[in-house]
């Protein structure tokens, strides 16, 4: 006879009832946490105009009859992965672009140059500004503010570091002569160009910047915001003016924005503004390429180099060397002593 019998195994049943098991309900959602994403083979991709407190305007269908900008936020699998202002995205959700619609960023396609800066040159920590420029267009004043030529030595390490080709605008030149702040960068093969009040290059700038992407940079109170708006008549970007006391201009433009450039005979440009700065610090910059960079864009004059060898292959010391021997000039000279204070500042 067995020792257990049928009641017995009712009252086991019973104790082992999976109907009394109390689930403790998934705080996040119904479903269940999988480390399986959705690979979104039906994204739309588009252009990311500007960055507004988490929220991106993008352009989609760019250059088709459905272009329209819609409002974008990150997707949560993208994690600190940074989005900025020139990137090339992929969306899904609603991307009609109706008012209250809002769709999803969920991934940001390879860039092609990107431009970081850092607070100061002792954090090596970069902050992204702009993705896939081409251009960089340098904005100073001849005066109203004073020109800072350190400044300007800043964005071309920025510049030649990015990959990005510098163009130095020189603003106001109706109030100063630009020609000595001019003379200290005679020796680089970088394009320039000036305005006044009164004469605005609009034509010669505009072809400059077509089939391009331009990020502009400048001190704040140089004139930038005026001369994007004189490009781009529909930008409406805040001006403002230059303290008389203190001689520093009003940060006007609180945003980076990208907009577009139209020629008459329907060519466009792109170009990226971005607000005015004080300080451009350079902690991210890799010190070996701020020489490399300096020989690679110095304007030889013609005539074998010496024993053979470019100033662009030459030795970081080589560098040194030639350029104070006056193979660049006076210019060249005031420009290594610029980048070797740079170079002890980054160290």
């Amino acid at each position: 006879m067995s020792w257990w019998n049928d009641d017995s195994d009712d009252e086991d049943d019973d104790d082992f009832d999976e109907s009394r098991v109390r689930v403790r309900p998934n705080p996040k959602g119904n479903r269940p946490r999988t480390k399986t994403r959705p690979d979104h083979k039906d994204a739309v991709a588009g252009r990311i105009m500007t960055v507004d407190r988490g929220r991106f305007a993008v352009l989609v269908g760019q250059d088709t009859d459905d272009e329209h900008e819609i409002t974008a936020s990150r997707a949560r699998e993208l994690g600190r992965t940074p989005i900025v202002t020139g990137d090339w995205v992929d969306l899904v959700g609603d991307t009609s672009g109706e008012p209250g619609t809002l769709a999803r960023v969920v991934r940001v396609h390879e860039r092609s140059t990107l431009l970081r800066r850092s607070a100061d040159d002792s954090d090596a920590v970069e902050r992204v500004i702009v993705a896939n420029a081409d251009q960089m267009l340098i904005v100073v004043a001849a005066a109203n503010p004073e020109p800072r030529a350190r400044l300007i030595d800043r964005y071309l390490v920025a510049a030649f570091d990015a990959g990005i080709e510098p163009v130095l605008c020189v603003t106001k030149t109706d109030l100063a002569d630009p020609a000595p702040l001019l003379a200290e960068f005679a020796c680089l093969d970088i394009r320039v160009v000036t305005l006044s009040r009164d004469a605005v290059p609009v034509d010669e700038l505009t072809e400059l910047l077509l089939g391009r992407t331009t990020v502009t940079v400048g001190h704040s109170g140089v004139g930038k915001s005026t001369l994007v708006n004189a490009l781009v008549p529909d930008a409406r970007r805040a001006t403002g003016v230059v303290n008389t006391v203190t001689g520093r201009g009003r940060h006007t433009s609180s945003s980076t924005v990208c907009l577009r450039l139209h020629a008459p005979d329907g060519r466009t440009g792109w170009i990226i503004d971005t607000p005015g700065v004080r300080s451009f610090g350079l902690g991210h910059v890799d010190p070996q390429n701020i020489l490399r960079s300096f020989a690679a864009t110095a304007h030889v004059s013609e005539g074998d180099p010496p024993d053979g060898i470019p100033l662009a292959e030459a030795h970081d010391w080589e560098i040194v060397d030639r350029v104070q021997a006056g193979e660049l000039g006076e210019s060249g000279r005031a420009r290594l002593e610029s980048l070797q204070k740079l170079l002890e500042s980054t160290a």
